[in-house]
Order: structure tokens, then C-alpha cells, then sequence
């Protein structure tokens, strides 16, 4: 299967969650699809996060993550997506801080600040978020479950994109309507 890092694909709105959300339908275990599974999607997700990701021009120009890091930034994945999920649903646990904390510490003692790999700019920006004290600005899309920040003034969004989960539910409501009159 032929995959596309496609800018829908970065609207978390912050590089950690926006790799937290390669896996698709996570809780779904007949449908899950883990993104990195394939290295050739791994390895082109930084070239992809130069252009789409929000948070692009903090962290320069992002290189692949090596291969013996690999482990490690699936570890930090899993973890970020534990500790803010927990965090959006009102069940943050010292635990999931802890195991987050201790995965970004990791990948940063591996690298130098001068360089922007991709596992390196994820651990910064997981905990920038952690810090940012805002955790009512996270939430969960109700159509794909993904992680997102609310930038919005009145923090009113719901979808993670408008154009992608919004349609969808908004086309879902009306053929439902237009079956009830079919019914009716």
C-alpha cells in the first residue's frame, strides 16, 4: 500500500502529537495500522514535518531518525500519546509524566543541540507541551481519535481538520437525515 504524508497528516498542531497520531485507528485492533511499521514512511516522515508540521520553525530542518534510535522514538510515541490522551480525558497519572519524561530524556542525552533529528525535535516538542500549562487546549477528535491542540481564540474546535473529520461528520448527519425521510 502506497502512503502519502499529506498535510492533513500534521494537524495536531505540535510535532509530538502529530507523530503520536501515526497510528491510525489505534484502539481498533483489526484495523490498527501503525504508520511506522514501514521504514520508507519512517524515514520520509521528517522531510514531510519540514513542510506541514506547525511547528516547522522551531526546530530547523528535521533529519530522519537513525535506525538505532528507532526503538526509542516508537517508545516516546507510545508514551506521548499515553500521558496526553490521559491528560484530555481528566486521568493524568504521575506515571504516564514519568514514563514521558523518561523517554524524551533518551533521545535528548543521544544527541547534540545543534542537530534536529526528528527524535530529538519530538522529545523537545512533547515537552514544551507538558510545560505549557494549557492542558484544557488539548483534545481528542471525535470522528479519528486523534490528539489536538485547540489554537482557536474561543478553543471551540472540535475536529482535528475541518476539511478531512469535519466533512465527514457533517456528511454522515445528513445522510442519516435523508434516511429517516426516506423511512418516513
Amino acid at each position: 500500500m502506497t502512503f502519502a504524508w499529506t498535510q492533513h497528516r500534521f494537524s495536531g498542531g505540535a510535532l509530538a502529537l502529530d507523530v503520536a497520531n501515526s497510528v491510525i485507528l489505534r484502539f481498533d485492533t483489526e484495523r490498527r495500522i501503525d504508520r511506522y511499521a514501514d521504514p520508507v514512511a519512517l524515514d520520509s516522515f521528517a522531510a514531510a514535518a519540514n513542510r506541514f508540521s506547525a511547528e516547522k520553525h522551531l526546530f530547523g530542518t528535521l533529519e530522519p531518525v537513525t535506525p538505532e534510535n528507532h526503538a526509542a522514538f516508537l517508545d516516546l510515541r507510545e508514551a506521548t500519546d499515553r500521558h496526553f490522551r490521559a491528560t484530555v480525558l481528566g486521568t493524568p497519572t504521575g506515571d504516564g509524566l514519568a514514563d514521558l519524561l523518561d523517554a524524551a530524556s533518551v533521545i535528548i542525552r543521544r544527541h547534540k543541540a545543534s542537530t534536529a533529528p526528528l527524535d530529538a525535535a519530538t522529545a523537545r516538542s512533547a515537552l514544551m507541551l507538558a510545560a505549557s500549562g494549557e492542558p484544557e487546549r488539548l483534545k481528542i477528535c471525535p470522528n479519528c481519535q486523534w490528539l489536538f491542540l485547540d489554537r482557536s481564540r474561543n478553543r471551540s474546535r472540535t475536529w482535528c481538520d475541518m476539511t478531512v473529520c469535519g466533512n465527514r461528520a457533517k456528511a454522515s448527519r445528513h445522510y442519516q437525515r435523508q434516511k429517516k425521510e426516506l423511512i418516513a
